[in-house]
């Protein structure tokens, strides 16, 4: 019976996913790199062709060059709210599905809706749109996605607050890159077409200096390189062997070592277009009546995080953290397991008991990688 119905479950899901609208993302390094103005050139170009295109967001942040190019395109009224005496605009996802264009332009896919909004963030208003059957073009920049907030804070020294999840990224049918070098970009700075003569000093001394834009464009270069890879296995070779790598994140309850973990096993995963798993390895003396509360806070948080990015999580109580991996090893079929670096406490307790050995051991009878991250 149980057979019958994930039969039933899997031509649901088919039946789904081909109702599904197409959804296309543009990606750049930073603000101005020019991605509304690509999406809106596309949504000409789409017109001409017969398509029923219709504007449901855009920014153009007061761009001239940008705010030229909605002439002539529909444009799907925003919805009011009022929220702290001011009156704002959101996007008006039920009248997107009431209107059911062919294509909708939604951009700053990363944005935060005004409280007492439907959904909380504007990625969750796309999905909605997809699920209807709507075709989404969108755009969001590098610093935006959740796996790599803290390589963009290391290169930047800003913590990006508003982010999407990595599985936003993932189930874009298009991905493109919209690249310009650091030059081209600074020059696009000084002569005020990304933001006004006021904040072009502040600016070019922050988050547009060279080296950060260099590096922020790897990422960028690097992130639609992954996605177009993970395209061609899914989609063209039917390669078997990615499928089959299986991550394991173990993680302890200090907030800053765990997150950093899951979110770099979560680009490892990615990378790989792989099943992963976050375990915790509950010990008497973090017991739900010992542990601390602020440890009990970080520890759902990081839970909540490694969801958001895919993660199936595993919470087991053990006396001993190493069995308790090799264990779930076993079980889950895991083929890497990650770790934070030896200061942790972890590695420390894993260290501190005999069983370690058995851990090298089984890593070395098995093919299981160990992968220790910075």
């Amino acid at each position: 019976m149980a057979d019958k119905e994930q039969t039933v479950q899997h031509f649901l899901d088919l039946i789904k996913k081909s109702r599904r609208g197409k959804f296309k993302i543009y990606i750049g390094m930073s603000a101005g790199v020019g991605k509304t103005y690509r999406m809106l050139q596309e949504a000409h170009a789409l017109l001409r062709n017969g398509i029923d295109v219709k504007i449901g967001y855009i920014e153009t942040h007061n761009r001239k060059e940008t705010h030229e190019l909605l002439d002539g395109l529909p444009i799907i009224p925003r919805r009011k709210l009022f929220y702290k005496g001011k009156e704002l605009e959101e996007l008006d996802v039920q009248a997107v599905i009431n209107l059911r264009p062919e294509v909708v332009i939604v951009d700053e896919l990363a944005h935060t809706n005004i409280e007492g909004s439907k959904n909380s963030k504007r990625w969750q208003d796309v999905v909605e749109i997809l699920e209807a059957g709507i075709n989404v073009i969108s755009a969001v920049n590098i610093q935006h996605i959740e796996s790599l907030n803290e390589e963009v804070k290391e290169i930047t020294g800003v913590e990006v607050k508003e982010r999407i999840p990595d599985s936003v990224v993932a189930e874009a049918d298009e991905v493109v890159n919209i690249d310009l070098t650091a030059d081209e970009l600074i020059t696009r700075l000084k002569e005020g077409k990304i933001y006004d003569a006021t904040k072009i000093e502040t600016a070019l001394k922050n988050f547009f200096k060279s080296d950060h834009i260099l590096q922020l464009r790897e990422l960028a270069l690097k992130e639609v390189a992954s996605q177009v890879e993970r395209k061609v296995e899914s989609e063209i070779t039917k390669t078997t062997a990615m499928k089959h790598e299986r991550f394991l994140a173990c993680i302890s309850s200090n907030e800053e070592t765990a997150r950093t973990v899951i979110r770099k096993t979560a680009r490892l995963a990615n990378y790989y277009n792989s099943k992963w798993y976050v375990l915790y390895v509950q010990t008497p003396k973090e017991s739900s009546t010992k542990i601390a509360l602020d440890k009990q806070r970080h520890l759902i948080n990081n839970f909540k995080l490694a969801t958001e990015l895919g993660a199936e999580i595993i919470k087991t109580e053990n006396t001993n953290i190493a069995k308790a991996i090799t264990e779930q090893c076993d079980e889950r079929h895991i083929t890497t397991i990650c770790i934070g670096k030896p200061h942790l406490n972890l590695f420390r307790v894993i260290l501190a008991t005999n069983v370690f050995n058995e851990l090298l051991k089984k890593l070395s009878t098995s093919n299981i990688d160990l992968v220790i991250l910075s």
